[in-house]
C-alpha cells in the first residue's frame, strides 16, 4: 500500500490545511498517512523546519509552497 509521509508541527495552520487535503484524498485513493512531528526528531527539524508542511509520496516531495490538491493528487497517481 502507498504510504504518504507528512512532516508537520503543532499549531501550524498550513499543516492543518495540508492534512485536510490528504484526508480528503483518502476518500478517492488508497494510501496511509504517516504524520511526523518535526519537533520529535532533530534531523527532521533541521531538514524541514522552513519547508513544513512537507509531503513525501515515494520519490515525489512537496514543500509548503507546492502543496495543493492538484499537486498531491498528481503525486499519488504517479506513485
Amino acid at each position: 500500500m502507498l504510504k504518504v509521509i507528512f512532516y508537520t508541527k503543532q499549531n501550524c495552520s498550513l499543516c492543518d490545511d495540508a492534512s485536510s487535503l490528504l484526508y480528503l484524498l483518502q476518500n478517492e485513493y488508497t494510501f496511509t498517512i504517516e504524520e511526523r512531528d518535526i519537533y520529535t526528531n532533530d534531523e527532521w527539524l533541521e531538514e524541514y523546519q522552513l519547508l513544513i508542511p512537507f509531503v513525501k509520496i515515494n520519490e515525489e516531495e512537496l514543500n509548503c509552497e507546492q502543496i495543493n490538491m492538484e499537486n498531491i493528487e498528481k503525486a499519488i497517481k504517479k506513485a
